[in-house]
């Protein structure tokens, strides 16, 4: 065999056509190799270059699109897996961190997932334990940084919790928190000299060093205040409405401040020691000083005329410390007596003199009425009282039931729920 090779031969050395072949070429190839193969010379109707070239292209777009769907689930298998690992980290792991917060977000420990609340009692409303919210569905929550809270509110259309802590030499605070299952709790005021909350949890009224501010809660914010200077002690206790129930100094007397038409708040009526609550009618239950006596007495004030009684009933003895709340229908006041027990106290009979019945346990913090009817409270010993009128009537005596998980000395906070019609709807 000879040792030269033909010239055309390129399997070894640099090879006389190149290898990297372009798209084009290879078409115009393919397409001069099948139109030499066909025997007339006419034109064709059909294109047979143009069917291989369409199904090649169609087989590369399937290839790509299977591509991105592998890569996708691929990317979705990665992404659950890192979640649960962090979830696994419980408690110890990393902190969530919002990055270019502009209002300097701190660090806080990722929250505690719901568990079923487990125990003897379930309440049909929400309870504060602690920093722990038990809900009336069975859930469980761990809210970091809460701690001291006298009263919880529940917002209209479950959109969280408004949280009010007790007095301190720092002032009040008041949290916010979301009802999202990660939603974690929200400083939205603090060192304030006195807090009130709409019962159904869309206002918030505070004092503010020398001023009365109110503004409307949205998603955790505070928005569209209003602000009033105002004398020294005199404090926000409740709402009407979109009307501020502002309470003098030692309370003696009390104004309605009617926020939405400016100005400062209305004439004092200086009778008024206390304020329950609000009707569905609009008018509001107080505690008045009547006669010669200033004998305490019950009556139905008009928010629309400075507080004028509409009607006034003084057989009920009530204590001064202002603890009661009126049922969501406006019938019924429960409220401290001045002996050892609560009263229930009939308001659709507010006549001279009405009746108050024994009602169980006094209360240790502002009861809270369920939709049913039902009012539930802490007594002293951090027991779970339960008040139906029905059988209080029938001559029961409520008594409390012990809630699972409570300390001694530690006292729930039960959470009043909002009303079937939010105030000021």
């Amino acid at each position: 065999m000879s040792g030269s090779r033909p010239a055309g031969d390129n399997r070894t050395g640099s090879p006389e056509r190149p290898l990297l072949v372009g798209e084009d070429e290879l078409e115009r190839a393919l397409r001069e190799t099948l139109s030499r193969r066909v025997d007339r010379p006419g034109p064709l109707r059909a294109d047979p270059a143009g069917a291989v070239l369409r199904r090649a292209r169609r087989s590369g777009r399937r290839r790509a699109l299977a591509g991105l769907a592998l890569a996708g689930v691929a990317t979705v298998l990665v992404t659950t897996g890192m979640a649960q690992l962090s979830e696994s980290g419980g408690r110890g792991g990393t902190p969530t961190v919002v990055l270019g917060d502009p209002r300097g977000h701190t660090p806080s420990p990722l929250p505690t997932a719901s568990t079923p609340r487990s125990g003897p009692v379930r309440a049909e409303l929400d309870l504060l334990v602690g920093d722990v919210l038990d809900t009336s569905g069975g859930e469980r929550r761990e809210l970091t940084g809460v701690g001291g809270v006298e009263r919880a509110q529940r917002i209209h259309d479950r959109e969280g919790w408004l949280l009010t802590s007790a007095a301190t030499a720092a002032g009040r605070t008041l949290w916010w928190v979301s009802a999202a299952a990660d939603g974690a709790p929200q400083v939205m005021l603090a060192a304030a000299d006195a807090v009130a909350v709409s019962a159904d949890g869309r206002q918030v009224a505070w004092r503010d060093g020398p001023d009365l501010v109110a503004a409307g809660v949205v998603a955790g914010q505070l928005i569209a205040p209003s602000r009033v200077a105002a004398p020294t002690g005199v404090v926000p206790v409740g709402f009407s409405g979109d009307d501020v129930l502002v309470s003098q100094p030692g309370r003696v007397g009390m104004s309605v401040w009617r926020r939405a038409m400016g100005g400062m708040p209305g004439a004092v009526n200086p009778d008024v020691r206390g304020i329950y609550g609000s009707r569905p009618d609009g008018l509001v239950v107080g505690l008045v000083a009547t006669g010669p006596a200033r004998q305490p007495c019950l009556a139905l004030l008009d928010p629309a005329r400075d507080l004028t009684p509409t009607r006034t009933g003084c057989g009920p003895k009530l204590a001064a410390d202002g603890l009661g709340a009126v049922s969501p229908d406006g019938r019924w006041l429960l409220a401290n007596g001045t002996g050892r027990t609560a009263v229930l106290v009939d308001l659709a009979d507010l006549a001279d003199a009405p009746a108050a019945h024994p009602a169980g346990p006094l209360l240790a913090g502002v009861p809270a009425w369920t939709r049913v009817g039902a009012a539930l409270h802490v007594d002293a010993t951090g027991g779970l009282v339960r008040v139906r009128p029905d059988r209080v009537l029938a001559g029961e005596r409520p008594t409390p039931s012990t809630l699972d998980g409570v300390s001694p000395g530690q006292r729930p906070v039960v959470v009043a729920d909002t009303p079937a019609v939010p105030d000021g709807a």
